[in-house]
């Protein structure tokens, strides 16, 4: 693929489509917090253990009190985790970034021009930045029970997967989000559902949600992004973004 800039980029948090308010991103950071030296007297190098794994969030926004905007959604600085999703553009297959995490502050900034921004960030919690691709075209929008477009892995993967979902909007009684798997993208091999690769089911938005699978699952070369409801839906409005782990991953 060629070299990209940053436009047309998406930044969603715990539902909130905060794309248009958000002006920057400072710091999209992961790996390990650090490591510790555990050089012994005998050797003549240095020798490292990796610590735990972290990550951060560091965005600034424009000034928008609007209802479901900037203002509203980041002053609230709960003390419960965040889910906080970047795409790196909007199309089907584009790399994102998610984090479950603390939002640790909520600083406006005036300066002596007139311009107002809100500087925030992520810290997190439990399970580190983590670097997937989109398994929905950014936003996407099913007016009932629908089977997506499938997302072509490359080859079959043997450390299961992480996924994330933000629910934007939602209208009727119920929806579940859920991935399927199939070794020819639905040819001989019919498309079945991942082990533990079901989402909660909606009954409401706007929402989030990080399920992982067993850590020794295999993860067949193709995936899709299907929803399913009992009670009916007219409306449903998500995304959905996918890790394969293609080592083992502990948390």
């Amino acid at each position: 693929m060629a070299k990209q800039s940053g436009l047309g980029d998406a930044f969603w948090l715990d539902g909130y489509d905060l794309s248009g308010d958000v002006g920057s991103l400072g710091r999209i950071g992961g790996g390990l917090a650090g490591t510790q030296d555990t050089t012994g007297i005998n050797k003549y190098a240095m020798e490292r253990t990796g610590l735990a794994r972290d990550g951060s969030l560091e965005w600034t926004a424009f000034f928008n009190p609007a209802v479901g905007a900037a203002h509203e959604v980041l002053s609230t600085l709960p003390l419960t985790n965040r889910i906080a999703t970047y795409g790196r553009g909007t199309g089907l297959g584009s790399p994102a970034a998610c984090l479950v995490g603390r939002q640790i502050n909520y600083d406006p900034s005036r300066a002596a021009d007139g311009s107002l921004t809100i500087s925030v960030q992520a810290l997190a919690d439990g399970h580190g930045l983590e670097w997937g691709v989109q398994a929905t075209p950014g936003v996407r929008t099913d007016t009932g029970a629908t089977n997506g477009a499938s997302l072509d892995g490359g080859a079959s993967s043997a450390f299961g997967l992480q996924a994330w979902l933000q629910v934007i909007s939602f209208t009727g009684t119920d929806a579940t989000v859920k991935l399927q798997e199939s070794s020819d993208n639905g040819g001989a091999d019919a498309w079945a559902d991942v082990t533990g690769g079901g989402f909660a089911q909606i009954t409401s938005a706007p929402g989030a949600q990080r399920i992982q699978t067993g850590r020794s699952l295999t993860v067949e070369r193709y995936l899709r992004v299907a929803t399913v409801t009992s009670g009916g839906f007219s409306a449903l409005s998500f995304v959905v973004v996918v890790t394969r782990n293609l080592t083992a991953v502990t948390f």
